[in-house]
C-alpha cells in the first residue's frame, strides 16, 4: 500500500546512532561561527536534501485567535502578511496564531516540541504560511539566529495518560515562559481538515523575523496529502488550561479551537538551506509518490564525524590564536 510503503521508508530514514552522533557534535559544532554553520549545512543539504520527520501520535494544537493584529505582523519576517484561515472543514475563518505540542524523531534529532506559529500569506507566492514565530525544545534544533542550538526546553513533558488524557508541561529556559495543560479526548471526533491552511500551508513554512534575522525564506514538507487529511476536533472544555504565557500580549484569553492527530504522521523536511518548492496539492502527491528511499542520502556517521573534527580543529585553532594573543600582550 501507497501509505504503508511511505512509512516504512520515512522510519528508516532514522537512525538512533546517527541521531545519538549529532546530539553529541552539538557541543562542538556550536561553538562555530553561525556564517560558517550555515554553508556547511547549505553543503551537507546538496547530497542529504530530506530529513525523516515522523510526528509520534497525539500531536496536539492550540488556535487563538488574534487579539492585537498589529503585534502579530510585527513578528512576521518581510514578504508576509496575516492571513485568515479555517482549522476544519467548514469553519468561519479567523486570524490565528496556533501552539503545538508534539514528540518527534527525525533523521537528526529526537525529543518533545513546542512551536508557536502565525498563519500568514507569503506576499511572493500567495501561498499560505506557517510561520514560527518561536519554538522551544527539549533536543537539539537548527535555525538562522542561533544555529545549532542545545536543548531550550529540558525537561519537557509531552505525553498520554492511561485514562485517555494528553499532558503536557514545558518551560523555556531562556525566558522562563511555561506552557502546561492536559486535555481528554472525551467526545473528540475526527473531522475533515482545511486543505488550504494544512495541506497548502506545510509547502510554505517559515520563521518569524527575529528566528529568521528577516529573511523570508520557506521550506516545504512533503507527504501523501492524507497525512493532513483529518484530526480530532477536540470540545473546548476538555482543556484544562494551568499556565500558558506565549504571547499572550497579542491573544484572545482562551483557544477557540483544539485539534489532535492521534496517529503518527511520516513527512520529508526539507534541510537547512533546501527548498522543494511545492506549490499545489497535486505537486505535493506526485513528489511523494517518486520518492526513491532506497536511492535518497541520509545524514550518516561518516559525514557527522567530519564535521564534528573540522569543528574541533576550528575551535582548538580559535584558543590557541587566544593564547597567543595573551602571552604577547
Amino acid at each position: 500500500m501507497e501509505s504503508e510503503d511511505f512509512a516504512k521508508g520515512t522510519e528508516r530514514m532514522v537512525d538512533p546512532i546517527t541521531v545519538g552522533s549529532i546530539h553529541f557534535m552539538q557541543q562542538f559544532y556550536g561553538m562555530m561561527p553561525l556564517g560558517m554553520q550555515r554553508k556547511l549545512l547549505a553543503r551537507a543539504s546538496e547530497t542529504t536534501p530530506y530529513m525523516g520527520f515522523v510526528v509520534e501520535p497525539y500531536a496536539f494544537f492550540l488556535f487563538y485567535e488574534i487579539a492585537d493584529e498589529r503585534r502579530a505582523s510585527s513578528l512576521l519576517p518581510s514578504g508576509f502578511r496575516l492571513a485568515e484561515a479555517r482549522v476544519f472543514e467548514g469553519d468561519e475563518p479567523a486570524h490565528f496564531a496556533i501552539m503545538s505540542f508534539f514528540r518527534v524523531h527525525t533523521s537528526a534529532f529526537w525529543g518533545s516540541r513546542a512551536e508557536f506559529y502565525l498563519v500568514a500569506e507569503d506576499e511572493r507566492t500567495g501561498l499560505l504560511s506557517w510561520v514560527i514565530v518561536d519554538y522551544a525544545s527539549d533536543t537539539i534544533s537548527y535555525d538562522r539566529k542561533h544555529g545549532l542550538r542545545a536543548p531550550s526546553a529540558p525537561p519537557a513533558v509531552m505525553t498520554t495518560t492511561y485514562d485517555g488524557r494528553v499532558l503536557v508541561d514545558m518551560a523555556s529556559i531562556q525566558d522562563g515562559g511555561r506552557t502546561a495543560f492536559s486535555a481528554t479526548l472525551e467526545n473528540s471526533h475526527i473531522r475533515k481538515l482545511d486543505t488550504r491552511l494544512w495541506i497548502e500551508g506545510n509547502l510554505s513554512v517559515g520563521y518569524g523575523k527575529s528566528l529568521s534575522e528577516d529573511n523570508s525564506d520557506v521550506f516545504s514538507l512533503t507527504f501523501l496529502p492524507e497525512e493532513m487529511g483529518a484530526a480530532l476536533d477536540v470540545p473546548l472544555e476538555n482543556l484544562r488550561l494551568e499556565q500558558a504565557t506565549w504571547c499572550t500580549d497579542m491573544l484572545a484569553p482562551k483557544p477557540s479551537k483544539l485539534a489532535c492527530f492521534p496517529f503518527a504522521q511520516h513527512l520529508l523536511s526539507d534541510s537547512p538551506g533546501f527548498a522543494s518548492g511545492h506549490s499545489t496539492e497535486e505537486e505535493l502527491r506526485e513528489a511523494a509518490r517518486s520518492v526513491d528511499f532506497g536511492a535518497l542520502k541520509t545524514f550518516s556517521i561518516g559525514s557527522v564525524r567530519k564535521s564534528m573534527l573540522a569543528s574541533m580543529a576550528i575551535t582548538v585553532g580559535m584558543l590557541a590564536i587566544l593564547v597567543v594573543a595573551l602571552i604577547m600582550k
